[in-house]
């Protein structure tokens, strides 16, 4: 669950059974919790230092350095092809067969692997699977293929990441 900004919202998240919060904000919960993931947001060093969360790709990048053994999840900016809008599912059908297609769509508009290359855990992706257009249009094959394609990028920037530093 994204944006919880208080005890009482992220209880009320955890009883309805997410299982994670996402908070702008430093210590919504004072503890690690077995049934509850916390994720809170983070902007400075000080605050990377005792957290996990932060976004951009050159300022997850300049921030591994120092601290390598924090992970890091980037959840604002990520986008995948919805940033150029896809108005023929027809086209699209035919590229999804087509790995030679699909890598070179991952290369030109890959937000996904280029936070995964500059370090970062993990992605938040809602902004970039579930494009409003496509939503007010009830066009669920547009978000499933969206959501495809990230999955594609997220793996192909894992893989490459195992390559350079195997083990």
């Amino acid at each position: 669950v994204g944006t919880v900004l208080n005890i009482k919202d992220a209880e009320t998240a955890k009883n309805a059974g997410a299982k994670f919060i996402m908070s702008p904000a430093i210590g919504i919960l004072d503890q690690d919790s077995d049934d509850l993931l916390y994720i809170p947001g983070v902007m400075t060093p000080t605050e990377v230092y005792p957290v996990s969360a932060i976004g951009g790709v050159q300022y997850i990048a300049t921030l591994k350095k120092p601290f390598p053994h924090i992970p890091i999840v980037a959840s604002q900016g990520i986008t995948t092809v919805c940033s150029v809008y896809l108005t023929s599912l027809v086209s699209l059908r035919r590229m999804w067969d087509s790995p030679k297609v699909v890598s070179g769509i991952v290369g030109h508009l890959d937000s996904v692997g280029a936070y995964i290359d500059g370090g970062a855990s993990a992605v938040v992706l809602s902004d970039a699977i579930f494009d409003k257009k496509a939503i007010s249009q009830r066009n669920f094959t547009a978000i499933y293929h969206l959501a495809r394609l990230a999955a594609l990028q997220g793996n192909a920037a894992v893989k490459r990441k195992e390559k350079i530093y195997p083990g």
